[in-house]
């Protein structure tokens, strides 16, 4: 009798193997871009399209714009398309690009290191008033960005911002941005050491530059010798902080991969103390780092603070001194507790000079051509032809002679720019929000004006240092996760069912060396309508609840819940 075969086992599935295209790293060989960003940087480098805005896209319209240079390279020059009038936040993510594009543009002034001569703010004032509506924030990089430019009036007003020294080179894109410098460089009388001489290097070496203006995104620098630490070093791609070492003296200590948005991670020590002549040489080893090992692959993973989490510290200062700068660098100290509680230099200080700066806050950041032009011709009256910009939207007189100060505050206090600011002036940011920005969801800069307002009213007493960040999408602009109250924008429903704007809240985020991202209690959501009574009774909470010399941010972390609700 044959033998009964045996049954075929049963075929085991084939897994699908696709493959792996690595992480868009040019070091490793992965040279094809792979998504629409890495080609059109390819096809032509975003710095070339200023010859296309000058001699075609100016003299023929908006309609004559290519759209890879509409979306894509003229943010090269400054200019992103500002959000069409009338479309609702919950449309932001449904609409196609063109569909939210008006034929207007937000036109972002770098100001590195926050600089300005009274020259050149009169310009930035008399732009604003000619080409923009009058329109003229200051924002938390320090720059001035102007909204309703029309395509046909970007030469002129390259041409007269570069007449006196200004630009727009690279303030937006996938290059350098605005390198942050502490706003009292070189006047103020604890500073460490002067970072200016290095702000200026790096700009002369690398901004503009092609062979770094094809980056994975953006790169953000801060150079800052203050012991403030008034740069907000620790949400920077790279950043030089002041420290004295106890052999070489004063230098900075050198931090990378920190970076908010969706993905929010704090920078990094590398626990090397660098000189000052040897920042741009350092800056550029780093920007080089991120240029040939960033990840292209994905543009939510395409920031520096991936590749830092990935290598680690330690492997990121190897192939920084092995393959960048080929030399060690020195090891150095970590800044030191910063004095006081507030770093935005407001009010008046002495200058190492004997003279005196001057800070004052607008509401928000939110001033216009007009105001911009009168501050330079009130710092001109009393005797000063400096000023600064802060990475909180303030700004700074400098060289203020002592029998100058009363007058010149009074005049600062008549155009509403607050010298001896409330907390809630003080404290509070926002970002451009709905109104203009095609991301958004939310309004934000009346919403925060109108907040301050209230918050004198029904707290006065309140002087304890607060931030209040307000933010119109996820996106962390105006670094919700680091303020003690953080609202990010969204839609959501009131006790009608209604949709309108609210905001997710994030609570007890700190910068400094007690840096730390925000506590979400679950549930909390607030709408618009109820913002100034949520954050009265938080306050009034704190305000019961606090230890002595509590700040709120500690407070937050031990806190009931029912407390921040």
């Amino acid at each position: 009798m044959a033998a009964t075969p045996e049954k075929p086992a049963p075929a085991t599935p084939r897994r699908k193997v696709s493959r792996h295209r690595g992480e868009g790293q040019w070091a490793v060989g992965h040279f094809t871009p792979l998504n629409g960003n890495e080609q059109f940087k390819k096809d032509d480098d975003g710095l070339n399209v200023r010859t296309r805005i000058e001699t075609i896209y100016s003299k023929r319209g908006f309609d004559s714009i290519d759209p890879n240079d509409l979306r894509g390279r003229m943010r090269w020059w400054g200019l992103y398309t500002q959000r069409k009038p009338g479309i609702d936040g919950g449309k932001t993510a449904v609409l196609e690009p063109e569909e939210l594009d008006d034929e207007y543009f937000m036109l972002r002034v770098r100001v590195d290191g926050g600089r300005l001569t009274t020259e050149q703010l009169r310009v930035i004032g008399e732009v604003s008033q000619e080409f923009a509506r009058g329109t003229a924030d200051l924002t938390d990089r320090q720059n001035i960005q102007y909204h309703w430019i029309r395509i046909e009036d970007v030469p002129e007003i390259w041409r007269r911002l570069e007449g006196v020294g200004l630009s727009t080179t690279e303030a937006c894109g996938d290059t350098p941005r605005v390198i942050l410098g502490s706003p009292v460089a070189g006047v103020a009388e604890n500073e460490i050491i002067d970072g200016s001489p290095a702000i200026d290097e790096i700009q002369r070496r690398f901004i503009g530059n092609p062979e770094f203006s094809n980056l994975p995104r953006k790169f953000k620098t801060a150079i800052s010798g203050s012991p403030q630490l008034d740069v907000a070093h620790e949400i920077n791609d790279v950043a030089f902080v002041g420290v004295n070492h106890p052999e070489h003296g004063p230098g900075f200590d050198l931090w990378v991969g920190g970076g908010l948005s969706t993905n929010p991670k704090l920078g990094v020590r590398l626990g090397a103390w660098v000189p000052l002549d040897e920042v741009p040489d350092v800056f550029g080893g780093v920007i080089g780092i991120f240029r040939d090992y960033g990840y292209r692959r994905l543009r939510n993973r395409a920031r520096l603070k991936f590749l830092v989490a990935d290598w680690g510290p330690e492997k990121f200062r190897q192939v920084l001194q092995d393959e960048y700068l080929r030399r060690e660098l020195v090891d150095g100290p970590a800044p030191e507790q910063p004095p006081g509680t507030w770093r935005d230099h407001l009010g008046v200080h002495r200058q190492k000079d004997g003279r005196f700066y001057v800070g004052f806050a607008p509401r928000v950041g939110r001033v216009d051509g007009a105001t911009l032009t009168k501050i330079a011709e009130v710092a001109e009256a009393h005797g000063s032809g400096r000023l600064r910009t802060t990475a909180e939207q303030k700004m700074i007189v400098l060289d203020v002679e002592q029998d100058q100060v009363d007058s010149l505050v009074s005049a600062l206090e008549a155009l509403d720019l607050r010298v001896d600011a409330s907390p809630f002036r003080r404290g509070t940011m926002a970002c451009t929000g709905i109104e203009f920005c095609k991301l958004a969801i939310v309004e934000t800069k009346a919403r925060g004006a109108s907040l301050i307002d209230e918050l004198e009213r029904r707290i006065p007493e309140f002087d304890e240092p607060i931030t209040i960040n307000i933010n119109g999408c996820p996106n962390a602009c105006a670094r919700i996760q680091v303020a003690d109250i953080g609202l990010k924008g969204q839609l959501m429903l009131d006790d009608e069912g209604n949709q309108v704007e609210g905001y997710q809240v994030h609570l007890g985020g700190a910068l400094g060396l007690d840096a730390g991202f925000g506590r979400k209690v679950r549930g909390l959501k607030v709408t618009a309508a109820e913002l100034p009574d949520y954050i009265e009774r938080v306050l009034r909470h704190f305000q019961d609840e606090r230890e002595d010399g509590e700040r709120f941010a500690t407070w937050t972390a031990r806190a009931s819940e029912e407390a921040l609700k």
